[in-house]
């Protein structure tokens, strides 16, 4: 019996799941980081950043087939919705790799851009957004012409936005930026009296040894603050909005769509927020060079659509009981919860 296979791997996990041809899933899997340019915690496993990728990418696979009962070579297609597949070379070492394990008849790797994009977009044409602990976009024309930002975009995700958040309050202290209530809420955040305190915190030569905590917990602080009224907090988010939604502009123009009514898919933790800022920011930068575009949310988890990408490739239409029937067997969340694990499976000496 023919069955697709589609992974999702990012910077903190990688998801694979077993589905068979008319959308029930059956196996899932979940291993640590599937990014091959992510080398923390590779090194001291004894293993390069691409081999430490490939083995959580292997351990996720192998779980799944195994709670589906399924043998790779049932795989008619396999989807892998990879972030680090950026550069040519990545495409042939991730395909390389995943065909001499015989993951699929047919494979197809792509950024994890795109995948998203299948999950907002049923046509799997448009433009995507993705802001999380980092940001990336892509896009896919209807001639099935894609691009994918990679490192063409720095980093805007919302360990920038932490980042800024801070900034502002340290500029703020030096008088440099108008009073904010931000810094009232960093203050307490760290548990600390004064700016200068966190900033010896976060700096003093002990800093690497005391765990300070994420500054992408201050994102949230900022979005509420925004919210609340604050104009300096507004002002940092809309900012953030422009830049990312420059590169959705880009993405449109590079597959040929600027000037159509293209689905804009937003999507990623930080846009899960309640506070619709950073969306209206991108979305009004976008309706400037396409005053038409369709904003959207994504409608399911990536790797749905990645999935859907998967069925695609199996010649299989996907019509609306198959989507019922994916989003009525998909795991249960916890699956796709981000939290803290080791960056290698716990089997793996």
């Amino acid at each position: 019996m023919p069955y697709i296979l589609g992974v999702d791997g990012g910077n903190t996990k990688t998801i694979a799941l077993v589905a068979s041809l008319d959308g029930t899933i059956i196996g899932a899997g979940r291993g640590g980081f599937g990014d091959i340019y992510n080398s923390f915690g590779a090194s001291t496993r004894g293993l390069t950043s691409e081999q430490a990728a490939i083995v959580n990418i292997e351990h996720a696979v192998k779980q799944a087939l195994q709670q589906a009962q399924v043998a790779p070579d049932e795989l008619v297609a396999a989807v892998f919705n990879l972030s680090g597949a950026d550069w040519p070379e990545d495409f042939e070492l991730l395909h390389a790799e995943m065909q001499a394990r015989h993951f699929g008849q047919t494979i197809v790797i792509q950024n994890d851009a795109l995948g998203i994009l299948h999950a907002g977009s049923l046509e799997n044409i448009g433009v995507s957004v993705v802001c999380g602990t980092g940001a990336t976009t892509g896009a896919r024309g209807p001639d099935g012409t894609i691009w994918h930002a990679s490192f063409w975009q720095g980093p805007q995700g919302g360990v920038e936005l932490g980042a800024k958040a801070l900034n502002t309050v340290v500029r703020a202290d030096l008088g440099l930026e108008e009073p904010t209530n931000l810094t009232e809420r960093v203050l307490k955040f760290f548990g600390m009296g004064s700016v200068e305190q966190i900033l010896h915190y976060l700096t003093n030569r002990d800093a690497k040894n005391h765990g300070a905590p994420r500054i992408d917990s201050l994102t949230p602080i900022l979005f509420d603050e925004a919210d609340a009224g604050d104009a300096v907090a507004r002002r940092v988010i809309q900012q953030h909005g422009q830049a990312l939604g420059d590169y959705a502009i880009v993405g449109a123009r590079k597959v040929g769509i600027e000037h159509s009514a293209y689905p804009l898919v937003l999507a990623g933790g930080v846009l899960r927020h309640s506070s619709p800022l950073l969306a209206d920011a991108i979305i009004k930068r976008v309706r400037q060079a396409s005053p038409d575009v369709q904003p959207t949310r994504a409608y399911y988890e990536p790797i749905i659509g990645v999935l859907f990408g998967a069925l695609d490739i199996s010649g299989t239409p996907i019509t609306a009981a198959i989507r019922a029937q994916l989003l009525a067997t998909q795991p249960d969340s916890a699956l796709f919860d981000t939290i803290t694990r080791s960056p290698l499976h716990p089997d793996h000496p």
